[in-house]
């Protein structure tokens, strides 16, 4: 007889697991999203049960450390067939120990939510997940200047990205031309007001990071990605920024999903929300 889920040890993940992964992924529903899997085992600490059948995994998480003082936790996913046994618990009781006083951060979906709740997590707000094929105006002009990013933007990038998002990410920004298809800037006299990576996964472009001084900013950079993709786009942006979530919508994107910010150990989240308009990723923040 198989052991128990909840007797078997969480263990450390590899890129060795990354099918196993992208195979969870999917059994949930979710895309399989290799590219995204591939950076999360990377840049951060996977954890995951084994399934008692011995093909695969059960369960998993991720924790993307952002320097000594804070973490982001993502992809705690439970395989179809081991839901509602308190597995999804047992992870977050996990990610909670090894983290110890560090806090974290997390995008919890609506199902998700009592439980982060229940284990004392505190909602920071709310991001639209915003998906389709961008028309752009063809009458629209932006005043905000936008380039491709250069090898030469990178330090500027991480300054501007370590003032705006509250911690430093630059393990994460570094990764970023590899990861991206295309990364622009914005600047205003000589000085760089935003950025914004597209990235692949599956049949879209997801859009992020995205910071930007305003919305005028965040606009122009959107708009600036839009020729070099045949994709439709994806983004998750701060509910806050409703201006630009209706400008999108003009343009051809739609809602796809609602997702909590959430954190644990701390007030408030760092940095400046007014220019943080869309994260990397969910998993990531």
């Amino acid at each position: 007889m198989p052991t128990p889920l909840l007797d078997l040890p969480i263990r450390r993940l590899t890129m060795g697991d990354l099918v196993s992964c992208v195979d969870l992924s999917e059994n949930r529903g979710w895309p399989r999203e290799e590219h995204k899997w591939g950076l999360l085992l990377t840049a951060g600490t996977g954890y995951g049960i084994d399934d008692p059948s011995g093909k695969g995994l059960a369960a998993t998480y991720v924790v993307t450390p952002y320097g000594p003082h804070f973490s982001a936790v993502g992809m705690v996913l439970v395989a179809e067939e081991h839901a509602r046994q308190g597995i999804g618990r047992r992870l977050m009781r996990h990610a909670l120990t090894e983290s110890g006083d560090i806090p974290l951060t997390l995008y919890a979906t609506p199902s998700g939510q009592p439980l982060y709740q229940e284990l004392g997590f505190g909602l920071a707000g709310r991001a639209e997940m915003v998906q389709g094929r961008f028309t752009p105006d063809a009458m629209e002009t932006f005043k905000v200047a936008t380039r491709p990013a250069t090898a030469e933007d990178l330090t500027a990038i991480i300054r501007l990205d370590t003032e705006v998002f509250g911690v430093d990410r630059t393990h994460m920004i570094t990764r970023l031309p590899a990861f991206s298809d295309q990364i622009r800037v914005a600047e205003e006299n000589g000085r760089l007001t935003g950025y914004a990576a597209a990235w692949p996964n599956v049949e879209t472009h997801v859009i992020g990071p995205l910071i930007a001084a305003d919305t005028g900013t965040a606009q122009a950079l959107i708009a600036s990605l839009a020729p070099a993709t045949d994709r439709p786009f994806r983004t998750d942006i701060d509910v806050r920024h409703g201006e630009l979530l209706s400008w999108l919508k003009e343009r051809g994107l739609e809602t796809v999903a609602f997702n909590s910010v959430m954190h644990h150990g701390l007030d408030a989240l760092p940095g400046d929300w007014t220019r943080r308009f869309a994260p990397l990723s969910l998993a990531i923040g």
